[in-house]
């Protein structure tokens, strides 16, 4: 049977944070829309705020639908599911906003990432998600499955762009700058990154 949580703690915060992948699902208002699921990984990309609040790096890519619903309704719903020990799915049903590079918010929101070195995968927004609903359900059916290591593919890919050719590639591609609904996505041209605000796996620290 499922249980729902009043916040993110605990043992439930410990298995969220545990879990090499989780999934995100958006989808715009518009009832013939095209509704957006996606995988999140690589290691310290996710953070728990506090207890009614998680956030995650929103990378380069050559979409950008999450961004794109959020903007327009902010509706999100972030699932988690165990590969291995006792059989669990968590989600966290809430109201998700992108925070791009030009917000005042951003130097706090980075400080919460000090496991991943940011510059390597072209960071172009922090998806900050306000839980609503927190709710867990058995996951009998989902397979054993081993980790074993991220792939190095999206931060040799992105390593070599600067901003200035990371905002061209963004440019270059149909539905960044406009979901594949036609809404706003990214903001384009994509502000610099802000100065003295790195990664602490960067500076070492």
């Amino acid at each position: 049977m499922g249980k729902v949580y009043e916040r993110i703690d605990g043992r439930l915060r410990a298995f969220i944070e545990t879990q090499h992948i989780f999934f995100t699902a958006t989808a715009p208002l518009s009832g013939d829309g095209t509704v957006n699921l996606s995988p999140k990984g690589l290691t310290g990309s996710f953070a728990v705020l506090d207890e009614l609040t998680v956030a995650y790096l929103d990378f380069a890519g050559s979409n950008a639908e999450t961004v794109a619903h959020l903007r327009e309704n902010g509706r999100i719903t972030l699932m988690w599911c165990a590969f291995d020990g006792p059989p669990t799915i968590v989600r966290v049903h809430g109201r998700g906003e992108p925070v791009f590079r030009d917000d005042p918010r951003w130097p706090e929101l980075m400080a919460h990432f000090p496991g991943i070195d940011t510059t390597l995968h072209g960071l172009r927004a922090v998806i900050v998600v306000h839980a609503e609903l927190i709710r867990d359900t058995c996951g009998y059916a989902v397979p054993f499955m081993t980790y074993d290591a991220d792939r190095d593919l999206h931060g040799r890919r992105f390593a070599r762009e600067d901003d200035a050719s990371l905002g061209k590639y963004f440019e270059s591609k149909e539905h960044v700058a406009v979901s594949i609904d036609g809404l706003p996505g990214l903001p384009l041209p994509l502000p610099p990154t802000p100065a003295g605000v790195t990664s602490a796996v960067q500076d070492g620290t």
